[in-house]
């Protein structure tokens, strides 16, 4: 059965008589535009058509390349594995003759677009989105997700998102990557789970044993953090089960600062209750563990000018950060 598109019309598939051969230049141009804008009622707008003309267009490219392009999805379309080798082929080439000949859409005339910026929550809600205030004061249409780094990374390659905030560099060369911070990892508590371990001195002299008992919060139950922090600080195998995990790391932090426990956390997301007094690190390793963040970006998704905007100011703002 063939898909419908996202405006239910009938969607796209490979046909019986397809006939492979040189695809026709404003074909090639309309798809472009659907596999840079993730849908194709977006790629309508963007290029003054109709959405059923779009479809037609797609339709009858397919039948030139003799191979399916889109498969629908509740947000818009996701590309083949062709169409994105096909997209990264013909970026290059159809951007600079649109550049030569003038057949760009300017700024002003062109529909505003709103950019798609996913991320883990606590890195969009105190890094991200505040530094992207200005430009949302400027007229930027911003539609933020949260969420882990994988599922947002397999959406990002499906077309709903245009960058994503990931915490592991994505495999493969179809996602543009890019150093955007570093994480500092820190092992923490209330003051008074601190004195009964005897703080930093307790944990230097004794070893992590003297956090045998205490409550651990975390954020999963598998304890990624933790037991990063336990391999390469301590050299050993952390061995326990979490009391409490919360999906979000600003909820680990607020549990810690009650004193529900001790927890490894960012320094970024703990500095203040550190500097406060609110909590207490437990222990200062010479090598703290660090984790990198990535900005990756969807191939394609620099036809909105915006999205240039959002990653040129995050990359900025990353450098105080």
């Amino acid at each position: 059965m063939r898909n419908k598109d996202p405006d239910g019309s009938a969607g796209l598939g490979r046909t019986a008589d397809a006939q492979p051969g040189p695809a026709d230049l404003n074909l090639l141009r309309t798809f472009l535009a659907v596999h840079r804008s993730g849908s194709f009622t977006a790629a309508a707008r963007l290029l003054g058509l109709s959405q059923p003309t779009v479809t037609a267009q797609m339709r009858a490219l397919e039948r030139q390349v003799g191979r399916e392009l889109f498969e629908r999805l509740p947000r818009g379309v996701a590309p083949s594995p062709y169409a994105v080798e096909l997209a990264a082929r013909i970026v290059a080439p159809l951007d600079a003759l649109a550049e030569v000949t003038g057949d760009t859409v300017p700024a002003g005339e062109r529909p505003a677009v709103p950019v798609h910026l996913a991320g883990p929550a606590e890195v969009m809600c105190l890094r991200a989105l505040p530094a992207l205030a200005p430009l949302v004061a400027e007229g930027l249409l911003l539609r933020a997700t949260t969420g882990l780094t994988d599922p947002l990374l397999d959406e990002l390659r499906a077309g709903r998102h245009d960058l994503v905030i990931a915490t592991t560099r994505p495999r493969g060369r179809a996602l543009s990557a890019v150093p955007l911070m570093d994480e500092e990892f820190v092992l923490t508590a209330a003051p008074r789970w601190a004195a009964r371990t005897g703080g930093p001195e307790g944990i230097a002299a004794e070893g992590p044993g003297v956090l045998h008992g205490l409550p651990l919060v975390t954020y999963a139950e598998d304890l990624p953090i933790a037991r990063r922090y336990w391999r390469h600080v301590f050299g050993r195998r952390l061995d326990c089960r979490a009391a409490v995990t919360v999906p979000d790391l600003r909820g680990v932090l607020a549990a810690v600062v009650a004193g529900a426990g001790f927890s490894v956390l960012p320094r970024y997301l703990c500095a203040d209750e550190l500097a406060s007094g609110a909590l207490v690190e437990l222990y200062a390793p010479e090598d703290p563990p660090i984790n990198t963040a990535y900005l990756v970006q969807r191939p394609g998704s620099a036809v909105n000018p915006q999205v240039a905007r959002v990653r040129d100011l995050l990359m900025g703002a990353a450098r105080a950060w």
